[in-house]
């Protein structure tokens, strides 16, 4: 009876002694864009973008479950609450029906996760010319990538635009076989471009065309059923995007944030 009971007391000795299972993490569900914008994001998910979530992800003590899809079914996802989240997404008026951004009716700028503007291409030679408020010597239509915002300030020129391509490089291919007369696209796809093997036929001007913060926007769901959760995901974005660490990695890349 003795060992008996030796036996018990040590098994009850031996899994109190056991380290208790962490709690499971929260995990919150965001999209993003398949494929690379540089040094934002990469379909496989590294960059800056990525870089900045971990940070939130360890101060609040949560999980992001990233997934890489093309941009209008990542906001389409966002607008059916099928993810709870998508980033990075610059403001449009009528993509409050799709999701929520920091600030609500008052967008607040301070909690985006990094500025980038739209700059303009044109074919080497081409003499396309934009003066920060007007276009000129157009031969044609501008391009721009499906579902990118830069498309509204386009279309309130009235100029003659091309939304028919997904990819950055599948737009400056239309732009160099004359397909197009200029490109309007992120200045850090632009960039990209005019590091690689089609720079040498392409010429970017000097002025941008439009600067513009991006925002990870939440889903009215998680919004409605876990708002201290979003608010203190945004505040914690703004944090991580200002402190130390972050910045150290934005300043390697040559990036505002």
């Amino acid at each position: 009876m003795r060992n008996r009971t030796t036996c018990f007391c040590a098994s009850i000795a031996l899994v109190l002694s056991l380290p208790a299972a962490a709690a499971p993490r929260e995990t919150v569900t965001l999209c993003y864009e398949a494929q690379d914008v540089r040094p934002w994001r990469t379909e496989k998910g590294g960059g800056l973008n990525f870089e900045l979530l971990k940070i939130v992800e360890q101060r609040l003590g949560i999980r992001f479950d990233f997934q890489s899809i093309p941009w209008k079914r990542c906001l389409a996802q966002l607008k059916a609450n099928a993810v709870d989240g998508a980033f990075a997404v610059s403001y449009k008026p009528d993509r409050r029906e799709l999701g929520e951004y920091p600030g609500g009716d008052n967008i607040d700028a301070s909690k985006r996760m990094h500025t980038d503007t739209y700059v303009v291409l044109r074919r080497k030679g081409s003499k396309v010319e934009w003066d920060g408020k007007h276009f000129s010597n157009l031969d044609g239509a501008v391009g721009f990538q499906l579902g990118y915002s830069v498309g509204d300030v386009l279309r309130a020129q009235n100029l003659e635009v091309d939304e028919g391509s997904q990819r950055a490089d599948e737009l400056a291919r239309k732009l160099i076989a004359g397909r197009l007369a200029a490109a309007a696209m992120g200045g850090s796809d632009a960039a990209g471009l005019m590091r690689g093997p089609l720079g040498p036929q392409l010429e970017q001007l000097p002025i941008p065309l439009i600067e513009k913060p991006y925002f990870l926007i939440l889903s009215h769901a998680l919004l409605a059923s876990r708002p201290q959760l979003a608010a203190g995901i945004w505040s914690e974005v703004e944090k991580a995007r200002n402190s130390a660490a972050y910045k150290k990695l934005a300043q390697a890349e040559g990036v505002r944030h």
